[in-house]
């Protein structure tokens, strides 16, 4: 049994250029996220970028200005876990088939 290089290369190629589409798909991803009860909303791409963020303005006021940071954060990190995982998602839909099945080949962080 010959080893094909050919073959391999060309398979190589294809997963390249798969993920690469892959890649430019996950700008078209968003995800978002919540903290307060919807009082802030957070989406970002797939690419993790913070692409809007909403505040209710009855946070907006002296009383709340502690607690808002906390809540922008906290719907901004749940955006971008939902964000990764789709990301991962589309990554796996893309790329099915052509890449093996490789112990300890870790792709959660594509996209970052």
């Amino acid at each position: 049994m010959a080893f094909d290089m050919m073959g391999m290369m060309g398979k190589v190629k294809e997963l390249q250029d798969k993920m690469q589409s892959a890649q430019a798909q996950l700008q078209h991803i968003t995800a978002t996220g919540e903290a307060g009860g919807g009082l802030v909303k957070a989406t970002v791409n797939g690419h993790r970028t913070l692409v809007k963020l909403e505040i209710d303005p009855s946070l907006l006021t002296p009383e709340d200005r502690e607690m808002l940071p906390d809540l922008v954060i906290a719907a901004v990190n749940k955006a971008s876990e939902a964000a990764a995982e789709q990301a991962r998602q589309e990554l796996q839909r893309q790329t099915s088939g052509l890449m093996p099945n490789i112990p300890g080949l870790d792709l959660s962080n594509f996209g970052s």
